[in-house]
């Protein structure tokens, strides 16, 4: 994915990359590279999101997330459902920006 009006990719276009990357990275080990099982599921969480899922007291959290986000019921995330993960918490975080003082966009590294 490459835009045709820069020399290489944008940085929404390597995010893009990255998110890709990391479902394939993670689907695909039960055999079935286009969706996500809970084992995988737990494992993505458990490494990508370590920070978020040691600080939770409740230890099935991560079976009710795999539950709310699976909307076919199939027991499995596809691609676009993995996406409204990524997308929430996109969201949660934008939102604890915007309401921390002098919240605003991040600063760039």
């Amino acid at each position: 994915m490459s835009s045709r009006y820069t020399a290489g990719p944008t940085e929404t276009e390597r995010c893009i990359e990255s998110l890709l990357a990391v479902f394939k990275r993670y689907g695909g080990k039960d055999g079935k590279a286009e969706t996500l099982s809970k084992t995988e599921f737990k494992t993505f969480m458990n490494t990508e999101l370590a920070s978020f899922t040691k600080n939770q007291k409740d230890p099935s959290i991560l079976d009710r997330m795999m539950k709310k986000l699976d909307m076919n019921n199939d027991n499995e995330l596809d691609f676009s459902e993995f996406l409204n993960l990524i997308g929430g918490l996109a969201m949660a975080c934008h939102d604890h920006v915007q309401s921390a003082p002098g919240g605003g966009a991040p600063k760039r590294p």
